[in-house]
């Protein structure tokens, strides 16, 4: 077994360390790779928009400035990075022949998507938090959701993002990586490039697992709790009118916790046998780039303060 092992690290000692990764994408079809670059490219503009036009809103209207609005203008903020950090590079290799990123650009794509996607699962369940203040605790909610308390909670979201990236991409480059390099994938994420890992990667599975129960499945159950004490609250109040008012506050964030913490969980918290490629690249295209365009959508529809803000940004433009 030793003299096996020796071997077996003489043998990787002689490869040269792969230099670039070949992306496969969604599609070989190349009439489809135009429909899909159009498609995409859509979906990345109304996406920008949308989460700009919120950034915009929350710092110029007064009626915003409140906790919640704060953590939805993170939120947005993380989104247009979250979108930006895959698609521009996705719609160049839909035109692309050579369908190439680079082992450095690879790992920063990796570590960038891995801290946005741990960093959302967090600031998720500080808006939670804040609508469980608000629901249940509305004549403290001033005093209760003080804006050092909001900073402190935003900066404890993208910290343990970036804490949980860094441990995740750091086991990930320590592999050897001296053969294959086609990632049957649309973007570098850490499942997929561990396939071309030319050493054992069990102990980076096991991480990951471990950590998904820590970053996902932890913050989901909070929120669960969390939302288990606002439905208590709102079936107290004592008209419909009341209940139909307070649930409406909370009816945005359910269906983006609904959408985002779905996809992920289906992603990750499933075990390594099952993974089937295709169904792989369907959960990231959604959580990646479907949801942040749906989020500023969902959050402005049905919000009469935002919209209301919004038109009220209008009129001074057009009285200026």
């Amino acid at each position: 077994m030793i003299l096996h092992n020796t071997s077996v690290r003489l043998n990787l000692s002689n490869y040269k360390r792969v230099e670039e990764f070949i992306l496969l994408g969604l599609t070989s079809n190349r009439d489809i790779q135009i429909l899909l670059f159009l498609v995409f490219l859509s979906l990345y503009v109304i996406s920008l928009m949308g989460n700009i036009i919120i950034i915009i809103l929350s710092i110029l209207s007064s009626r915003l400035h409140t906790p919640m609005y704060f953590f939805l203008n993170n939120l947005a903020f993380l989104d247009i990075c979250y979108t930006s950090c895959i698609v521009p590079k996705m719609l160049i290799h839909f035109l692309a022949v050579k369908k190439t990123i680079s082992f450095d650009g690879c790992a920063t794509q990796m570590f960038i998507h891995l801290s946005l996607g741990s960093t959302e699962c967090y600031l998720l369940l500080s808006m939670a938090y804040d609508r469980y203040v608000a629901i249940c605790a509305p004549l403290h909610y001033t005093n209760i959701m003080h804006p050092t308390l909001c900073l402190q909670m935003a900066t404890g979201s993208w910290v343990g993002g970036i804490v949980n990236s860094i441990v995740h991409t750091v086991l990930t480059l320590q592999l050897p990586f001296c053969g294959p390099n086609v990632i049957n994938h649309f973007f570098c994420e850490v499942p997929s490039v561990l396939e071309l890992a030319c050493a054992d990667t069990y102990v980076n599975k096991t991480v990951i697992f471990f950590f998904a129960i820590f970053v996902v499945m932890g913050p989901f159950s909070l929120i669960l709790i969390t939302y288990g004490y606002i439905i208590s609250s709102i079936l107290k109040i004592q008209t419909s009118v009341g209940q139909k008012k307070a649930f409406s506050t909370c009816a945005s964030h359910i269906t983006v916790v609904s959408l985002f913490y779905g996809t992920i969980i289906v992603m990750y918290m499933k075990p390594g046998s099952t993974h089937v490629a295709n169904q792989d690249k369907m959960a990231p295209l959604f959580y990646s780039v479907v949801t942040p365009m749906l989020n500023p959508l969902i959050y402005t529809l049905r919000n009469k303060d935002v919209i209301g803000a919004f038109l009220d940004l209008i009129r001074k433009d057009f009285v200026g």
